[in-house]
């Protein structure tokens, strides 16, 4: 029996779901929390607390959901924010409030169970807190601009919280994963309700070519949850090893990153001159 306490949202399905089931056959205690509560069945079968809540919600109600998970495991050492989905539409199609809902759970939603659970794991210099970033974390996308953006967003803000808590004795680490065989890609897809077809039949979205591509996903989940919980309690692959900051996971997603490293730097050799010359002259 290990003394990890795992408190993960969107604990109902695709990493969320896989990462507990891994730390629980590990002997971790596992807090699963999830909007819909009859979907976790098989992580309470396998020995999870499960608990309904919704991220969007007001810090009291996190409070008492993470007053729960203490009272029956003590004090919480690993925080994994996996509630998010994902809306599919360009720009123009989105409304206000798609884009508004969208932002409340994947960012708005990672914050505040974050802010939340900082005060319980700071004064004992002890925890873990990883987010969920992706590949779309250093590009976009057609038809993926409002997902791109909190994907963008959660990989800057886990980077800033990791420079603060660190040394505090605290961790915080986004995991930026390519595409897997989670289910998500069709469970956790929403479509923008007005549609502009005939202006963007063109764009080759590749939020629809996900859709497309389920069940042939290149990355195994189970692989990725054991990797996930090695890297977060510097085990098996990560024994030796500190928590990274940035956790990339799957060959796509590697393949991406560098090929964005490769055009960024393309693009500022081929502007650099631009780009320097708006500093004052006496500025080396």
């Amino acid at each position: 029996m290990t003394g990890n306490v795992w408190f993960i949202t969107g604990g109902s399905d695709g990493f969320g779901r896989a990462i507990a089931l891994e730390a629980l056959k590990r002997g971790d205690k596992v807090v699963a929390t999830s909007r819909n509560l009859a979907r976790m069945a098989d992580l309470a079968a396998a020995g999870a607390l499960t608990l309904a809540l919704d991220v969007t919600a007001d810090d009291a109600t996190i409070q008492a959901a993470l007053r729960k998970a203490i009272d029956a495991y003590g004090p919480i050492t690993h925080c994994l924010n996996s509630a998010g989905y994902a809306i599919q539409g360009t720009i123009e199609e989105l409304s206000a409030k798609e884009v508004a809902d969208q932002f409340a759970t994947n960012v708005l939603g990672t914050l505040n169970v974050t802010r939340n659970v900082l005060p319980i794991m700071r004064p004992r210099r002890r925890g873990v807190i990883a987010n969920f970033g992706s590949l779309w974390s250093w590009g976009g996308g057609p038809g993926l601009g409002p997902y791109v953006g909190t994907k963008w967003a959660v990989s800057g803000l886990t980077e800033s919280l990791d420079a603060e808590v660190r040394a505090l004795g605290l961790a915080a680490v986004v995991i930026e994963a390519g595409y897997f065989r989670t289910g998500i890609a069709a469970g956790n897809r929403v479509t923008a309700a007005r549609r502009l077809a005939a202006e963007y039949a063109g764009l080759a979205l590749p939020a629809g070519a996900q859709g497309a591509l389920e069940g042939r996903q290149p990355g195994d989940p189970a692989k990725g949850a054991r990797v996930i919980v090695d890297a977060l309690t510097r085990s098996g692959a990560a024994a030796g090893r500190d928590i990274p900051p940035r956790l990339v996971l799957g060959r796509d997603a590697l393949r991406f990153i560098r090929d964005k490293l490769t055009a960024t730097q393309r693009l500022l050799s081929e502007w650099e001159d631009v780009i320097v010359s708006t500093d004052y002259d006496d500025i080396a």
